[in-house]
């Protein structure tokens, strides 16, 4: 079925539920516009995650304040204990860039839902989800629960070893209203945000959002800089007797201009953070490439200055992703003491990378040959799936069970193609590519079933969970002859593999106890077991690999983990606080390893391996603590020591690389975050800081980048109702507020077991200091 006609479909079914529309329950509306039941406060929620027998950290709307609009997130969760977000750019966007740890586990390992619909693994290149920036405008969101090492039992995920995050969307208002806001900042950043709501008609409410923003890179970097996003949310819901009815709709059109990673050396030899290749200065570019062994040229080869021909490119390429989302749920009470819940849902993506290649000839023993090539990376997703769950109350039990199945058909090529000059990147490629690389269709098909029972004891403040999941995922990857001019050859060292990779284990255990001590304070424990699926995409998993590895890698085995943890809470009126300590075990770690430069192309003598290199070892200590002495003021304050060691050495090449005992690597063994929040008489102010201890890239422990600090500002003032709105506010933002300079994220397949001369291109530099201003006016 065309997308147009399943979107239009999804739509149709959400908004016929007006014809049998009754009277909903009582509702209303708190301060970010959202319609919640009555007896639910959003932002009385528990922070610390009061009543959970797992650690559970959450972040509410409100939270997001001291952070530009339409901030990622992810990147939102950098203040919660244990939690390591990083970016190239200030509002944490730039997908290539984006990354997250949390208890040794990068972010690849952890789980990811909305409203509990997968997300996926949130991997760049990625072949079974989408980013939370993609899938949701942040305007939209009605909150997000981290579960820092144990996720719920039920969770739709094949890569949960470390934990999750459950996103949640707002409800619509329960009273008709609008609301616009308009953001300008640093790098000629635009951003517009509108949103429709209709208000309750009986039983049935609705709203219709959209947000379209522009920006350009902070890099020196003076032409084909800009990025760009349009997208679209819609919701529906349908409350009756019964339960009720959701529809949800999400569309998203990015472009994305992209930074360049950078090394060691390049800060070394004078480059500098700000760094950016040489647009628009094709004549350099092609100087620098006619340096490049491929395409060397000693005449024509510009060796001046202390940039070198792998320093860059022209730019650094653009990244393209075209998403449509959508969701049908139902939640159904037939009796008081049993509750099902019913969701399908669809999701079709349509990605490109574009990228300029240095030192590959475009027109080769042409009259214009050139020592440039345009590449571009094509990326596609198909997946359908549902989920189903059902529970029961029967006397001191609460029995939960549920069953998710997802169908994916993924795809991803690559191609060069000649060039004569330059050309903006921002758009989808058009015309037949000239040469193939690689191509491969995979079919990913995911099963899996869980049961679980809650039991209460002594007058509820003993809780009891027990319970076991059965996940079962196949990835049937199939080599395909691609589309350019010249065909790839099924030999070729370029092309991936065909063959099949599986992951499934019977009886997966998982058990809770939670403790009410006395009033306000509880005690837990939980023990997990999990696995995760074999990645797919290019360069991610064991499948995107030459024919001639795949079949010389020999049986891999998926990674597992087994998690340990325990804590205290305490509640009281004027506090929180919460702690927690955790012990993990991260056995059967696949390793990548590509022997060449982590700008070189994929060829012959640089395919990448993957390698089942032993286990890591977790362990480690969470704090948090809020504390709000009156009701327009807050500080919430949160601290993390971790140390997370290699178990093993491991044999590359030959050589045995001596890792045992080392830690490992986008680690940091400290975390701290604290921040002070105001809010009075239309006044309000909010100061974050977050420090990030060291980290390292290699896995002796070689290299690696000390600990920062990095401070966040937002302040402004709400002039209540006017004549023409029923608010207005003004607020302005300030990222990196000392415009500290350091290493954000680091590049996970980039990472090796030493590099002695700083050489690796790993890291993205931080964003200097960057200002943003808004006006927000609802009606």
């Amino acid at each position: 079925m065309p997308k147009k006609s399943l979107l239009a479909l999804a739509l149709g079914v959400a908004l016929s539920s007006t014809a049998w529309a009754t009277p909903g329950d009582n509702t209303d509306i708190d301060t970010e516009g959202t319609a919640k039941p009555a007896a639910v406060d959003l932002d009385a929620v528990s922070v610390i995650g009061t009543g959970e027998s797992r650690q559970v950290q959450r972040v509410r709307p409100k939270d997001l304040a001291v952070l530009p609009p339409g901030t990622s997130v992810q990147k939102a969760l950098n203040i919660l204990p244990g939690v390591n977000a990083q970016s190239v750019d200030a509002l944490g966007l730039n997908e290539q860039s984006l990354t997250m740890s949390l208890r040794g586990f990068n972010s690849t390992r952890l789980g990811y839902t909305l409203d509990g619909l997968p997300l996926g693994d949130s991997a760049y290149n990625n072949y079974n989800g989408l980013s939370i920036s993609r899938a949701l405008i942040s305007e939209n969101l009605g909150g997000a629960a981290l579960a820092g090492g144990i996720g719920a039992l039920g969770t739709a995920s094949t890569s949960d070893l470390g934990g999750t995050v459950e996103y949640t969307t707002n409800d619509p208002a329960k009273t008709m209203g609008a609301r616009v806001s308009q953001t300008f900042g640093s790098d000629n950043t635009k951003r517009s945000f509108a949103r429709f709501d209709t208000g309750e008609h009986n039983g049935f409410s609705m709203y219709l959002s959209g947000m379209r923003a522009t920006s350009d890179l902070w890099a020196d970097q003076g032409a084909y800089n800009e990025s760009t996003n349009k997208q679209f949310n819609g919701k529906a819901v349908y409350d009756f007797a019964g339960g009720r009815i959701t529809g949800f709709v999400d569309t998203s059109r990015m472009s994305q201009a992209d930074n360049f990673y950078l090394s060691k050396s390049e800060l070394a030899r004078g480059l500098g953070w700000d760094w950016g290749g040489y647009a628009p200065d094709w004549k350099k570019a092609v100087g620098k490439a006619y340096c490049n062994t491929a395409t060397l040229n000693a005449r024509l080869c510009d060796s001046s200055g202390a940039d070198k021909d792998a320093d860059g490119a022209f730019t650094a390429g653009q990244i393209l992703r075209s998403d449509d989302l959508y969701y049908l749920a139902g939640d159904f009470f037939p009796t008081d003491t049993v509750t099902i819940h019913a969701q399908v849902y669809h999701h079709e993506d349509a990605g490109e990378g574009h990228n300029w290649t240095s030192g590959t000839w475009s027109n080769k023993s042409q009259p214009n040959q050139l020592p440039i090539a345009f590449r571009n990376t094509l990326y596609g997703i198909n997946r359908t799936g549902a989920v189903l769950s059902a529970s029961w109350d029967i006397g001191m039990h609460h029995v939960e069970g549920g069953v998710w199945y997802e169908n994916n058909n993924n795809t991803s090529s690559r191609y060069t193609s000649n060039v004569t000059g330059p050309r903006d990147l921002s758009g989808p490629a058009t015309g037949q590519p000239d040469n193939g690389v690689f191509a491969q269709r995979t079919l990913v098909i995911t099963r899996q079933a869980y049961l679980q029972d809650t039991m209460k004891f002594f007058d509820d403040r003993l809780t009891v969970d027990a319970g076991v999941k059965s996940p079962h995922s196949s990835a049937a990857a199939q080599a395909l002859p691609g589309i350019a001019k010249t065909p790839i050859s099924p030999t070729s060292n370029n092309q991936f593999s065909t063959g099949k990779l599986s992951a499934s284990k019977a009886f997966l255990p998982e058990a809770g106890v939670r403790y009410q001590i006395a009033k306000g304070q509880e005690a837990f424990v939980s023990y997990a077991q999990n696995i995760a699926m074999f990645q797919g995409g290019p360069k991610l998993g064991p499948q995107a690999v030459s024919q001639s590895t795949w079949d010389s890698q020999g049986n891999l085995q998926p990674e597992k983990s087994r998690s340990l943890e325990a804590g205290y809470r305490l509640d009281r009126d004027m506090y929180q606080a919460s702690v927690a300590a955790y012990k993990v075990r991260f056995d059967n770690r696949l390793l990548q390893y590509n022997p060449c430069d982590s700008r070189q192309a994929v060829g012959p003598t640089c395919g990448n391996r993957f390698y089942n290199v032993g286990g890591v070892d977790s362990h480690g200590v969470e704090l948090t603590f809020v504390w709000t002495p009156v009701s327009y003021f807050q500080w919430y304050n949160s601290a993390s020591f971790n140390r997370s060691t290699y178990a093993n050495d491991y044999v590359q090449g030959g050589v045995v690389q001596h890792t045992k005992g080392k830690i490992q690597t986008d680690t940091p063994n400290k975390l701290f975050a604290s921040e002070v929040s105001f809010n009075y008489g239309g006044w309000f102010a909010s100061l974050r800081g977050k420090y990030t201890g060291k980290r390292y890239y290699t896995y002796t422990n070689d290299q690696g980048f000390g600990g920062f600090t990095v401070l966040d500002l937002g302040a402004g003032y709400d002039f209540g109702a006017t004549e023409f709105a029923k608010d207005v506010r003004l607020s302005f933002n300030v990222t990196n507020l000392t415009d500290k300079r350091y290493a954000s994220n680091l590049d996970s397949s980039a990472f090796l077991p030493s590099d002695p001369a700083g050489t690796t291109y790993v890291f993205h530099g931080s964003a200097p200091t960057q200002v943003f201003g808004t006006l927000d006016i609802r009606f």
